[in-house]
């Protein structure tokens, strides 16, 4: 068990390293880039570029997703890290350990649903809030098991993006591209705004993911500090955006 642990951290790392990592290049380097490219152009490099870098990107995201399961399986549920001493398995858990793998279809409905980005992020907040009270006051989770299963529900998102929603538009995006044609705008703009998405979660995502593992737990009161580095990471974000359209070529 010990072995397996081992193995599985150093594949969820090395994976996550090339998801993220590839997340990055294209939100701050692509995004800056390919605006820049004329018609011709683009249909020599994309076809070549964007089908390689995808390949990478998506098995990247699932690995990590599968080791990182892995590791949830072995650490938290075999560890017997999920409790306190006053606490253990019940329906409530059960139940907010669902919320944390399928709260993906509610955050895909939303944003299908509602048409205004920023109302639908606001609501999003909401039931982030929401999920890390109930991780608490249902679920009974300690502190290290509502901040890593908050990290599942984020890092589920981010993967079922890259495979379902990311992976299929682009590959119509490269197709069009290649034969000359003018790509779809709203499948552009849908691959732009899902991307952006998991760009805003990843660095709220390696937060809870180094803090699951700290040794100073706050009293289950003060709960209210993980929204608020949540909420830091994507100031964070929003900042680098801010200096993508900076960064120029020689």
């Amino acid at each position: 068990m010990e072995i397996l642990q081992v193995l599985s951290r150093w594949i969820h790392i090395v994976s996550g390293i090339m998801w993220i990592g590839l997340l990055y290049y294209y939100n701050f380097v692509h995004m800056g880039f390919a605006p820049t490219m004329d018609p011709e152009t683009a249909k020599k490099v994309v076809p070549e570029l964007v089908p390689r870098s995808l390949y990478w990107f998506r098995w990247g995201a699932l690995w990590t997703w599968v080791s990182g399961v892995l590791l949830l399986l072995i650490v938290f549920y075999h560890g017997g890290l999920m409790f306190d001493q006053e606490h253990s398995w019940s329906m409530g858990s059960i139940v907010m350990i669902a919320v944390s793998f399928l709260g993906v279809f509610v955050y895909d409905s939303l944003f299908r649903i509602v048409k205004s980005v920023r109302a639908a992020s606001v609501i999003g907040f909401i039931l982030i809030l929401a999920a890390i009270f109930a991780f608490i006051n249902v679920g009974n989770f300690e502190y290290r098991a509502y901040v890593i299963h908050t990290g599942v529900l984020f890092g589920t998102i981010m993967a079922f993006n890259v495979w379902f929603r990311i992976w299929p538009s682009q590959q119509k995006v490269v197709s069009a591209i290649k034969e000359g044609k003018a790509p779809d705008q709203t499948l552009l703009a849908h691959v732009g705004m899902r991307s952006r998405h998991n760009t805003y979660l990843s660095i709220p995502l390696i937060w809870l993911m180094i803090n699951s593992h700290h040794a100073g737990t706050p009293p289950q009161e003060h709960w209210l500090y993980l929204p608020i580095f949540i909420l830091a990471g994507w100031v964070a974000v929003y900042l680098l955006y801010q200096k993508v359209p900076r960064v120029k070529g020689f």
